[in-house]
């Protein structure tokens, strides 16, 4: 075969399609074949890709909150707060809070500046609930979600000898609105001293039973006591209408105690004075740690401190409590005893 004539099959050859492979466009499938998928694209890709990503975390405020859970009481409000990154100001986010498996609660908000987000909502009754926020794919961010966070709303009471996380709450939350209790997790006499402490505070009966009001105030962070001298610096303040005995400093109540005042015929007296003299220990006539603030008058601790006025004039307190407030009182140290 000379030359010319191979090079004249050779182009036949190529008109009929017998070129490279990628020069090829497949037969079209017969009637009824299968045809394979196309391949599924990589796990995790953007609906849109033009989209910015998105991811977000949140933070909850108010309440009580232990390592595992955060609690609230009915109808308290719940403030969330976190922020998106990349931020896209603007964006609409859905907060979801599901009792069960259904949600209760939907609230929507836009996203702020530098990416940050708020949401309040208030509780409902008692029960676990769960929050996750989301935001559906916008053209202008991808679709996310945060991890959920669980809370509970609990609708608690206690008393005396009962023991676990509520009895510790309970005296976290007395303790951080400024009255005197132990935090052990065991509802003793010293627990009860300071539940009966805030509920006179409080105008919630004279007894030392945790209620439902109390521990639904101490969850939403109320109760404490307002003082009527908060520019006095270190003081002691006597309200008599409540009978509580407050020990404050720098503006605010440190500790907050159960106290019984003077008899209708021996009443306390009322004004400013300072404390110009203290004796430890137990006296003759039984008063327990004694800080004077005017002639015989003084904070003592006391056998018997009942929920009315009993004393001689004096302020008694109960006796476990005599010593920090002894230890606590200097010389000089202003009190103010008011009605």
């Amino acid at each position: 075969m000379n030359a010319r004539l191979a090079a004249l099959i050779g182009a036949g050859l190529l008109a009929l399609g017998a070129g490279p492979a990628y020069a090829q466009e497949p037969p079209a499938p017969a009637a009824g074949s299968a045809v394979a998928p196309a391949e599924n694209p990589p796990a995790g890709a953007a609906e849109n890709p033009a989209a910015a990503p998105g991811a977000a975390s949140f933070g909850l405020r108010g309440g009580i909150a232990t390592k595992r859970m955060r609690y609230y009481a009915p109808s308290q409000q719940v403030v969330v707060r976190g922020r998106v990154a990349p931020a896209v100001p603007g964006e609409v986010l859905t907060l979801y809070a599901i009792r069960g498996k259904k949600a209760s609660k939907k609230v929507r908000r836009r996203v702020g500046e530098g990416g940050r987000f708020e949401f309040r909502f208030r509780v409902g009754g008692p029960g676990a609930l769960r929050l996750v926020v989301k935001h559906r794919d916008s053209g202008a961010q991808q679709a996310f979600r945060t991890k959920s966070r669980r809370i509970t709303v609990a609708d608690w009471q206690a008393g005396a000898g009962e023991r676990g996380v509520k009895v510790l709450l309970l005296q976290r939350a007395l303790l951080r609105e400024g009255f005197a209790t132990p935090v052990t997790g065991y509802y003793d006499d010293g627990t009860a001293r300071g539940v009966l402490a805030f509920r006179k505070t409080n105008g919630l009966g004279r007894d030392g039973y945790a209620t439902k009001d109390v521990f639904a105030m101490l969850l939403r962070g109320q109760g404490a006591f307002k003082l009527r001298h908060p520019r006095a610096g270190k003081h002691v303040e006597f309200d008599w209408s409540r009978q509580v005995l407050v020990l404050a400093r720098g503006g605010k109540p440190y500790r907050t105690y159960h106290t019984s005042s003077g008899a209708p015929a021996t009443p306390t007296v009322f004004g400013r004075y300072r404390f110009y003299l203290k004796t430890p220990g137990t006296n003759s006539k039984g008063m327990v740690h004694s800080s004077y603030f005017i002639g015989g008058y003084a904070i003592h601790g006391y056998a018997s401190v009942p929920n009315y006025p009993a004393s001689h004039g004096c302020l008694r307190v109960p006796i476990p409590n005599a010593v920090s407030i002894f230890n606590w009182i200097d010389i000089g140290d202003p009190i103010f005893t008011y009605r």
